[in-house]
């Protein structure tokens, strides 16, 4: 795999990376919601100077946004997080599968704590969002072909035009009526491929007050990656 193309600027710096495509027309600088880095897209021929010198022109902003990502969170023992749209508290047990107790949820000892989280709220998320994708197909009336659970950077849910759906499990971190959003605008590309005021009707028909759960993981979506997982 290729090393990637990077430039530090500044003082402390702030590692960019380059990203090279020949259909780009101008300079594109972009901040990750979910680990704060940051990427420059830019023309082919674009020169590395010419990117320094955008690079420095942009540093403010760059550090600006850097700052507003969330720190991340390892998850552990006697930590509270939120499933569902309920709280839990984290605990360990000695047995071998998780256990799910009234306001607390039971991880191996034996396993990754952060691991065997993420294995429960997957099984757990994926039953809800079935559920839900179901209902939405039926009132309708278009069927689905497949349905998938990813940790996506970059987008929260997909439909393609096969028919096959894409949800973070992430989702399941959210309120639920911000779940219910994005099943419903996945649901709804299954009829209107686009944007257009058409689909927007076919969401409002699924979801009548989508406002404000759209609003919701707009301003507070960077949020749910706060959370690792891979930490043991």
């Amino acid at each position: 795999m290729p090393v990637a193309e990077t430039v530090d600027i500044g003082s402390p710096p702030i590692v960019v990376e380059l990203r090279r495509n020949a259909s780009a027309k101008r300079m594109t600088l972009r901040v990750s919601a979910v680990d704060g880095a940051a990427r420059l897209t830019l023309p082919k021929r674009a020169s590395l100077r010419t990117a320094k010198r955008f690079l420095l022109d942009q540093e403010e902003w760059l550090r600006g946004n850097i700052d507003k990502t969330p720190a991340r969170v390892a998850l552990a023992p006697d930590m509270k997080i939120s499933l569902g749209g309920e709280s839990f508290l984290l605990a360990t047990h000695s047995g071998a599968r998780v256990v799910l107790a009234p306001g607390k949820i039971f991880l191996p000892q034996s396993r990754p704590f952060g691991k065997a989280l993420e294995g429960f709220i997957k099984m757990r998320a994926r039953h809800v969002i079935t559920n839900l994708v179901e209902a939405d197909c039926r009132a309708l009336g278009r069927p689905f072909a497949k349905l998938s659970l990813r940790d996506p950077r970059s987008r929260w849910g997909s439909c393609n035009s096969d028919g096959n759906l894409m949800f973070s499990w992430r989702l399941f971190l959210a309120p639920c009526e911000v779940l219910r959003y994005v099943v419903a605008h996945e649901v709804a590309h299954l009829a209107e491929m686009n944007h257009s005021k058409d689909f927007w009707a076919e969401v409002a028909g699924l979801m009548p007050d989508y406002a404000a759960p759209r609003r919701w993981l707009k301003q507070n979506g960077g949020q749910l990656h706060r959370f690792d997982f891979k930490t043991p």
